[in-house]
């Protein structure tokens, strides 16, 4: 008996610029595999792919309304990234509050003995 596959997280979901794409896609309005199909330069077997990658990480759900499958984003796994990104938006906001500290310093001396270091965060 094989293992079940690994699901994908939602890092690895959203490194392909083609399910990036289709997050855009389904952001406004539910779709079928079909409508989603056109709009991408692959096989309908191809975008389901796509689509079961990202259905595996949580970022869209499927319903079946008559004989399609209709998709549609559920954003909620997203705030996994966004609670991953604020880290990196403090961390360019204290490293452009220092480069302004030493762009503004009239005497190279108040920049202080460690240099850019020694300015405290937010200052």
């Amino acid at each position: 008996m094989q293992a079940p596959e690994p699901k994908h997280d939602v890092f690895q979901a959203i490194a392909d610029p083609t399910r990036r794409k289709l997050l855009r896609l389904l952001g406004d309005r539910e779709l079928p595999v079909t409508a989603i199909s056109s709009h991408f330069p692959m096989t309908r077997t191809a975008v389901s792919k796509h689509l079961r990658i990202l259905s595996d990480a949580g970022l869209v759900s499927e319903q079946k309304v008559g004989r399609e499958k209709r998709y549609k984003l559920q954003p909620e796994p997203l705030l996994e990234l966004k609670r991953w990104l604020a880290y990196y938006d403090r961390f360019w906001d204290n490293r452009l509050a220092v480069l302004k500290h030493l762009v503004e310093a009239e005497d190279p001396a108040d920049i202080g003995p460690l240099g850019p270091q020694a300015v405290p965060p937010g200052e």
